[in-house]
């Protein structure tokens, strides 16, 4: 079973869940989906109404680590720790792999030393390891380790929830590739185009060479099979003389 299938399975199991809870029943719901190894998307159960009644109540807190984990990272959290539960170590490791998918959003190539300062990680060789085994064979992120370099080279990255307002900005991205795309096909098109034209003139020329090179050839036959013969040459030239001589 590939990660989206089993990721959906569970995203499935806990909404439903959610809609059967309220209020502090929702807070082991919330604990037990943001440390399971297989769940990384988060909006579906956020948008619960059962879960968005939280809002402005005693137990607000749940629906602030839902939205953590749905568009946060792990400094996001060291920021907010005053006010946001203590993390279970699933939890940490959780947040620590969708900080690395948040910094592949934005760059394919991700430095040792920003790695290492947004994941708390105090040397290169846990830095290695924990994107080798917690992030590569989780199979959130494809990619190559440049240890001369210090860097993660990113191939592959797996998407994270859609922050508030980021839909209408992927929105106009998608339509701005749209239309480069388009203009691009055009570009193509007429480039296609005129190399058919450029093709058919080439071809026209060809055939005139062609043509010409036919038209010497039969010429030079021609002188080859009719030759103009010796004797007729002398006979024509004794002619000439006898006229001279007699004038």
């Amino acid at each position: 079973m590939d990660i989206e299938q089993k990721q959906a399975e569970f995203i499935d199991h806990f909404v439903k869940q959610a809609s059967t809870l309220n209020g502090s029943a929702l807070g082991s719901l919330v604990a037990e989906a943001t440390s399971n190894p297989s769940l990384f998307a988060f909006s579906e159960i956020l948008d619960v109404p059962t879960v968005l009644e939280l809002e402005g109540t005693d137990n607000s807190v749940y629906l602030d680590v839902l939205r953590l984990f749905a568009h946060g990272t792990w400094s996001d959290y060291k920021n907010n720790a005053g006010r946001l539960p203590q993390l279970a170590p699933e939890q940490v490791l959780k947040l620590k792999q969708l900080t690395v998918l948040t910094l592949a959003e934005t760059n394919k190539v991700l430095p040792y030393r920003q790695l290492m300062q947004e994941l708390d990680v105090s040397n290169v060789r846990e830095l290695e390891d924990f994107l080798i085994n917690e992030c590569m064979y989780a199979g959130i992120v494809r990619g190559k380790l440049d240890q001369l370099r210090e860097c993660f080279e990113v191939q592959f990255a797996a998407g994270r929830d859609l922050r508030p307002g980021q839909l209408g900005s992927m929105i106009q991205t998608l339509s701005n590739w749209l239309a480069t795309s388009d203009n691009l096909l055009v570009s193509i098109q007429e480039k296609i185009k005129w190399a058919d034209t450029m093709s058919e003139l080439d071809k026209k020329h060809r055939k005139e060479v062609e043509d010409k090179v036919e038209e010497v050839k039969k010429s030079i036959s021609l002188k080859k099979f009719h030759p103009v013969s010796r004797q007729t040459l002398t006979t024509e030239g004794m002619r000439r003389s006898s006229l001279n001589l007699v004038e």
